[in-house]
């Protein structure tokens, strides 16, 4: 009786803390992580359009308007344009009353556009949704199945897509945009050919480690093969590095939509913040800059949470 009940004992406490605190603590640990992330994407976004605002104003060429190279003009006009394209405060005071407009959803208005800044990224921003879409299902279609193909079959699949990546990987994406503007093929797939080889090297590279470890050679070993093994033993262990190459490539496929979009003439973000930059307009760059900083952390941030729990 005595060694039954001091056996049932720790039994019990182990329920009663179970009830009491142990199940919460996951809950408890995902909220905590989950206001750093928010947190960290509120001072990032922040301090990003700070320094976006940084770099516009000491960049060369900074308060000045394109209608001084109009040799026309006389000495009056050109005074007077030098006075309207002129800093109206400096960069902190700037920076402190855009933070106030933004507080009450106020964006600012296009210097060089004359328009409202939320009008130009509602009326844009669908654009380069369709083509960061497409171009990341393109990428990761191509790149995750012929990673899966190189590690399930040895030899000729691994050399040929290497070689793929390999040679895409040195073309600069403004060649690519240029190459398919001749071909007069869809500029959108542009983007997933430059994600391809960053999404393929990668995933092959984490799926090859996850193929190597101890339990999947154990499985193998004891007759086990084909896609039942990838599925239940590489896959999962690859799976949290997956997701976050998937929030990366979100990032990169924002970096890569700008050039494509600037040169193949798509009315998107890309090409918006292209026209910003080549004009100087420093509310719609900082605007630009804030938005795909917040996108970026948001995709990084679903993958790490979507990640949180996993082997």
């Amino acid at each position: 009786m005595t060694s039954g009940g001091s056996a049932d004992k720790p039994g019990m406490a182990d329920l009663a803390l179970s009830l009491a605190g142990g199940e919460p603590r996951p809950a408890r640990a995902v909220v905590r992580k989950l206001a750093r992330h928010l947190a960290r994407i509120l001072v990032v976004v922040l301090l990003g359009g700070f320094l976006g605002a940084t770099l516009v104003r000491v960049a060369p060429g900074y308060g000045v308007d394109s209608e001084e190279l109009d040799s026309r003009l006389s000495a009056e006009s050109l005074r007077a344009a030098r006075r309207a394209a002129a800093p109206q405060e400096g960069l902190f005071p700037f920076y402190l009353h855009f933070c106030e407009r933004l507080l009450h959803g106020d964006l600012g208005e296009s210097r060089l556009l004359h328009m409202p800044v939320r009008q130009l990224v509602a009326e844009r921003f669908p654009e380069t949704a369709k083509s960061v879409g497409l171009g990341l299902a393109l990428a990761w279609t191509a790149g995750l199945g012929l990673a899966t193909a190189a590690v399930m079959t040895a030899g000729g699949v691994d050399l040929l897509a290497g070689l793929l990546a390999s040679v895409l990987v040195c073309i600069p994406a403004a060649v690519l945009a240029l190459l398919f503007i001749m071909v007069q093929a869809p500029a959108r797939l542009a983007i997933g050919l430059i994600l391809f080889p960053k999404v393929f090297q990668f995933a092959r590279n984490l799926l090859a480690d996850a193929a190597a470890r101890p339990h999947v050679l154990a499985a193998r070993a004891r007759g086990a093969a084909g896609v039942g093994v990838f599925l239940r033993h590489v896959l999962p262990v690859a799976g949290p590095q997956l997701l976050a190459l998937g929030g990366i490539s979100v990032s990169m496929a924002f970096a890569a939509a700008i050039p494509v979009e600037a040169l193949c003439d798509l009315p998107g973000i890309g090409q918006l913040a292209w026209q910003a930059a080549m004009g100087r307009d420093l509310a719609l760059l900082v605007d630009l800059t804030m938005i795909v900083t917040l996108l970026t952390l948001l995709a990084n941030s679903a993958a790490d949470l979507a990640g949180l729990g996993r082997p």
